[in-house]
C-alpha cells in the first residue's frame, strides 16, 4: 500500500493540473447531478416491522375512514381577542382549500366542532327534559292507576258485602217460608249487586289495559333513556377534547389524510406546509404543527462558517503561511461538496433524513482537513530536512498517507457497521457519512500532492525556506517520571468519571417540537397547544381496543363507553375520546391525551404499558359478563411510533458498541503488536465517550446552560445520537491513536527504553494530534449553534468527544498509563506474534527503502538536498560576512566617535 501511494503521490505531482481539473469536473457532476435529480428530505424516521405500523395497518382494514393519520394547524388571534365571525368564515374557506389536497381527507373546522359540540348538549337537554317530563307523566298514570286499584278494590269490597247480605237474606227467607213472598226484591237486589259487578270488572279491566299502556310507555322509554345515557357519555368523554380555548384566541384546524402519517410523502406535505404558512387572514397566526411544518435545517450557516474560521486560525498558526492553511480547507470544500452533492442527488428516489447529508458536510469537513493536514505536516518536515519537493510529496504520500488510509478506513468501517442494526435510516447515514470519508482520503491522497506540487516551497515559511537542510528535531532523553505520570492519570480518570456521571440519567428518544428554535412555527404551534389545551394535546396516541363477546350496537358502545372511562380514569391520562368502532362490532377505537407531552418520562411508560401490560386490569365494571381487565389494547400514532423507534434503536446499541469495541482491539494488536496497549487504548475511548455523552445529557437532557446553547426545552436525547458518535469517534481516536502509539512504538523498536519511547513517541505526534484535534473539533463545534436540537446536540457530543479524545485520552491519560506500565505495555506473545499481518501503517519500509538509495527519485531528491544545503550555506555564509563587515563599520564609527 505504501508503494502504490508513493507513485499515486509522485503521479499526482507530475500531472497536478490534470488530477485538479479532475476532481473540479467530479464536483461539477455531483451538482448538477443534485439538481437534476435531488428530492425532498424528510425529518420523520420510518422503519419497518415496528408494532405501531402493525397496528396502523390493521386499523387501515378494520377501519378505513380511523385508519389514515392526522396532523394540527394551530390558529391563534394576532391580539389575544375572541375569533370574529369573519375570521371564523375566512378559516372555512381556508379548509375548503386545504381539502383539495390529495393527500387529505378531511379537515376539521373548531368553530363548527363547537357549535355542533354545543347543539348536542342542548339537543340532550332537550332529549332529558322530556324523557324526565315522560317519566314525571308515567309515574303520575301509575299513581292513578294505584288510586283507580284501591277505590276499585274498595267497591270490590262493599260489592262483596252487599252480596253477603243478600245471600244471607235469601237464606233467612227460605228457612221462615217467605222466600217466595220477597223473591222479586231479591231478584232485584241481585241485578243491581251483578250490574255493580260489571262496572267493577269494567273498571278492572281499564286499569289492567293503564297498566298494560304504561308498561309499554316504560319499554319504549328504555331505550331512549339508555341511548340518551350513551349519548351524555360521550359527550362528556369529547367535552376533555375542546378545540377551541377557553378564551376564545386559539383553536386547532386537525388535518386527516387517507393515508398514515409514515407513509404521507414528504412533497405532499411541504405543499401543504407551504399554502398553510402563504395563506393569510387578517388577524390571525396560522402555525402548521411539526408533523406538516418542515423546516429543514440549513446544510451551511454562519455558526459553520466560523468553526471554519478557526479551523483556519488554527492551520494558520501551525503552519505561518496562508498557502498552507488554505490547502487542507480548499481540499477538504472540494471534497465535501463532491460527497454532500452526490449524496443528495440519491434523495430523488431514496428516502433521506434531513441529518443525513448534514452529517456527511460535517465529518467531510473535519476529516477533510484532518488528512491532507498529516500529508502536509509530513511534507513540510521532508523539505525542511533538504529533501526534493516530488520526492518529499511522494515519501509523504506514501507514509503520511498510508496513515491516513488505514485512519480512514476504520472510520469507514465504524460507519458502514450501522448497517448491521438493521435501522435502515441509521445504515443510509453511516453510508453516505463513509462515502464522504472514503472521499475525503482519495483527495488527501491525489488532490493534495497536486496542490503541494504547484505551491512549491512556499508551503514553507521565508525563515524555513533559508535554513533548508538545517532543521534539528529536538532529542528526548528523559522519560515521565513514575510519580507524574500518576498524578496525570489520575487527575484524567477522575475528570473522565466526572463528565461521564450524567450518562447513568441518560433517557433517548427523539425531541418534540418543544426543543426547537423559539422562533419556529413548530415550537409555536407546540407551545400555544400546550398552553390553551394541556400537553398531551402535542402528542395524542390511538389506542385500539379489542371488543370481546358477540355484541349488538348498543352493547359495543356501553362497552366502548366503559373502556373509554376505565382509560380517562387514569392519572397519566388527561382524556379518553371514542373515535369509532368498526362494522362488526369488534374494534373500538380511541384517540387518548397523556397527561404530559410526547416526550415525557410518563407518555413513554404509558405507550410501554399498553405494549406489554394491561392498563385496564383492577378495573371492576362489567358490560355483558366481559371484564374490563381482560379487553387487549394496542397503540399507534406518531408518537408511540417515535417511542418505538427509539426502543430498537437503543437496543440495537450494545450490539453495535460491542462490535466496534472488538474490532478497535483487534485492529490495534496488529497494528502496535501489542496486548495491554490497545486494552488501555480502548478502555480510554470508552471513557471519551461516556464523558462526552455526559455533557450532552447535562446541556439537552438537564438543561444546564440551555439558554446558551439555545435550548428551548430539555428533552430526551437523540435516540441515535449514541449510536452515530461510537462509529464516528471511534475512528477519529483511532487517527489520534496512531499518530502517537506508531510514534512510541517506533522508537521501542530502535531500542530506546519502554518509558522513553512513550515519551519520544508523544513528541514526535503531538503537534500534528492537537492541531488536528483542534481542526475537527471547531469544525464540530460550528453545528452547535443551530437551530434544530438533533444537528446542535450532534455537533456538542462529537466536538466534546473529539477534543476530551484527543487532549484528555490520547495525549495524557494513554502516556501515563503506558509509562506505568513500562515493558509490559510492549508485551505481545510469541505465538501470536508469529501469525498476526505485518501491517506497515506509517511506511516506515518505505522510507528506509528511500533513505537507502534504492529508487532513483530517491537519488535525485539527494542530490537535490545537497544542493539546497549548498545553497543554505552559501546564503548564510553571505549573510555572516555582511554582520561581520556591518559590524566593523560600526566598531570603526564608535571609535571616531570616542576620539
Amino acid at each position: 500500500m505504501a508503494k502504490m501511494l508513493y507513485r499515486l503521490g509522485l503521479l499526482a505531482a507530475r500531472r497536478a493540473k490534470t488530477v485538479i481539473a479532475a476532481w473540479f469536473a467530479l464536483l461539477i457532476l455531483a451538482i448538477t447531478a443534485f439538481l437534476g435529480f435531488g428530492g425532498q428530505l424528510t425529518d420523520q424516521i420510518t422503519m419497518p416491522d415496528l408494532e405501531t405500523t402493525e397496528v396502523a395497518d390493521r386499523l387501515a382494514e378494520e377501519m378505513p375512514d380511523a385508519g389514515g393519520g392526522s396532523a394540527s394547524v394551530v390558529l391563534r388571534t394576532e391580539d389575544g381577542s375572541s375569533f370574529t365571525e369573519q375570521q371564523e368564515s375566512d378559516v372555512a374557506q381556508l379548509i375548503e382549500e386545504v381539502e383539495q389536497h390529495e393527500a387529505v381527507d378531511s379537515v376539521t373546522d373548531p368553530f363548527v366542532s363547537e357549535e355542533e359540540m354545543a347543539e348536542s348538549q342542548e339537543e340532550l337537554a332537550e332529549g332529558r327534559e322530556e324523557l324526565e317530563e315522560g317519566s314525571q307523566e308515567v309515574e303520575a298514570g301509575w299513581e292513578e292507576l294505584e288510586q283507580a286499584r284501591e277505590e276499585l278494590e274498595a267497591g270490590q269490597a262493599e260489592l262483596d258485602a252487599g252480596q253477603a247480605q243478600l245471600d244471607e237474606a235469601i237464606e233467612e227467607a227460605q228457612a221462615g217460608g217467605y222466600y217466595e213472598a220477597l223473591a222479586p226484591q231479591f231478584e232485584y237486589q241481585q241485578g243491581e249487586l251483578d250490574v255493580a259487578q260489571e262496572e267493577l270488572d269494567g273498571a278492572r279491566a281499564e286499569i289492567e289495559e293503564g297498566e298494560a299502556e304504561l308498561e309499554a310507555a316504560e319499554e319504549e322509554m328504555a331505550p331512549a333513556e339508555a341511548e340518551l345515557d350513551r349519548g351524555e357519555a360521550m359527550l362528556a368523554l369529547t367535552e376533555d377534547l375542546g378545540m377551541v380555548s377557553e378564551d376564545g384566541d386559539i383553536a386547532v384546524m386537525n388535518v386527516s389524510f387517507h393515508e398514515s402519517m409514515e407513509n404521507v410523502g414528504m412533497e405532499e406535505l411541504s405543499s401543504l406546509d407551504e399554502e398553510l404558512t402563504a395563506a393569510e387572514i387578517d388577524g390571525v397566526e396560522i402555525l402548521p404543527s411539526q408533523d406538516i411544518s418542515m423546516e429543514m435545517p440549513h446544510l451551511f450557516s454562519t455558526a459553520e462558517a466560523i468553526g471554519l474560521m478557526v479551523a483556519a486560525a488554527v492551520l494558520l498558526i501551525m503552519l505561518g503561511t496562508l498557502i498552507g492553511a488554505g490547502l487542507p480547507l480548499f481540499n477538504a470544500l472540494i471534497g465535501v461538496g463532491i460527497g454532500v452533492a452526490g449524496a443528495m442527488a440519491l434523495s430523488g428516489t431514496v428516502e433521506m433524513m434531513s441529518i443525513t447529508p448534514i452529517l456527511g458536510l460535517m465529518l467531510g469537513l473535519a476529516v477533510g482537513i484532518d488528512y491532507a493536514l498529516f500529508i502536509l505536516h509530513r511534507h513540510r518536515n521532508q523539505l525542511k530536512d533538504g529533501m526534493g519537493i516530488r520526492e518529499s510529496i511522494a515519501l509523504a504520500n506514501g507514509t503520511a498517507g498510508n496513515a491516513v488510509v488505514f485512519a480512514g478506513a476504520t472510520v469507514v468501517i465504524a460507519l458502514l457497521a450501522l448497517n448491521v442494526t438493521g435501522l435502515p435510516f441509521l445504515g443510509l447515514m453511516g453510508t453516505v457519512a463513509a462515502v464522504c470519508v472514503i472521499i475525503a482520503v482519495l483527495m488527501a491522497t491525489t488532490m493534495t500532492p497536486a496542490l503541494l506540487s504547484l505551491v512549491g516551497r512556499r508551503i514553507l515559511r521565508r525563515k524555513e525556506r533559508r535554513y533548508i537542510g538545517f532543521h534539528e528535531s529536538k532529542k528526548i532523553t528523559t522519560p515521565i517520571g513514575g510519580l507524574k505520570a500518576l498524578g496525570i492519570a489520575v487527575v484524567s480518570l477522575v475528570g473522565l468519571g466526572l463528565l461521564a456521571v450524567p450518562t447513568f440519567d441518560m433517557r433517548l428518544g427523539l425531541p418534540d417540537a418543544g426543543s426547537q428554535a423559539e422562533d419556529s412555527t413548530a415550537y409555536q404551534a407546540y407551545s400555544a397547544t400546550e398552553e390553551a389545551f394541556g400537553q398531551g394535546m402535542n402528542g395524542p396516541l390511538l389506542v385500539v381496543a379489542d371488543l370481546h363477546g358477540d355484541l349488538d350496537e348498543g352493547q359495543a358502545m356501553d362497552y366502548q363507553i366503559e373502556i373509554g372511562e376505565a382509560l380517562a380514569a387514569r392519572d397519566d391520562i388527561d382524556a379518553a375520546v371514542p373515535v369509532g368502532v368498526n362494522d362488526e362490532n369488534s374494534v373500538a377505537v380511541f384517540q387518548v391525551l397523556p397527561m404530559e407531552g410526547p416526550s415525557a418520562e410518563s407518555t413513554e411508560a404509558l405507550v410501554h404499558e399498553f405494549r406489554d401490560g394491561e392498563p385496564l386490569s383492577g378495573v371492576e365494571a362489567e358490560t355483558e359478563g366481559v371484564y374490563l381487565s381482560g379487553v387487549e389494547l394496542s397503540v399507534a400514532g406518531m408518537t408511540a411510533a417515535n417511542i418505538d423507534v427509539s426502543d430498537v434503536i437503543s437496543d440495537a446499541l450494545p450490539l453495535y458498541l460491542t462490535l466496534v469495541v472488538g474490532l478497535s482491539l483487534v485492529l490495534m494488536v496488529i497494528v502496535f503488536r501489542s496486548i495491554l496497549l490497545p486494552v488501555v487504548a480502548t478502555l480510554g475511548f470508552i471513557g471519551s465517550f461516556a464523558a462526552a455523552m455526559g455533557i450532552v445529557v447535562a446541556i439537552f437532557q438537564w438543561g444546564w446552560m440551555g439558554d446558551l446553547f439555545g435550548l428551548s426545552e430539555p428533552g430526551p436525547i437523540v435516540t441515535f445520537l449514541p449510536v452515530i458518535m461510537v462509529g464516528i469517534l471511534f475512528g477519529l481516536a483511532m487517527d489520534y491513536q496512531l499518530f502517537t502509539a506508531s510514534g512510541m512504538r517506533e522508537a521501542y523498536a530502535h531500542g530506546s527504553a519502554p518509558r522513553l519511547a512513550v515519551r519520544q513517541g508523544l513528541h514526535a505526534g503531538r503537534s500534528v494530534v492537537t492541531a488536528a484535534a483542534l481542526i475537527m473539533g471547531s469544525v464540530f463545534a460550528g453545528f452547535i449553534f443551530t437551530d434544530d436540537p438533533m444537528v446542535a446536540s450532534i455537533g456538542l457530543g462529537l466536538a466534546g468527544g473529539v477534543l476530551l479524545d484527543a487532549f484528555v485520552v490520547r495525549l495524557l491519560l494513554v502516556p501515563a498509563v503506558l509509562t506505568l506500565l513500562g515493558p509490559a505495555a510492549w508485551w505481545l506473545p510469541k505465538w501470536l506474534d508469529k501469525i498476526l499481518p505485518d501491517v506497515d501503517v506509517e511506511g516506515a519500509a518505505l522510507e528506509r527503502e528511500v533513505t537507502d538509495g534504492e529508487t532513483e527519485e530517491a537519488e535525485a531528491a539527494r542530490k537535490e538536498a545537497e544542493e539546497a544545503k549548498a545553497n543554505g550555506r552559501r546564503r548564510r555564509s553571505r549573510r555572516r560576512e555582511g554582520a561581520e563587515s556591518e559590524a566593523e563599520a560600526d566598531a570603526e564609527e564608535y571609535a571616531s566617535t570616542r576620539s
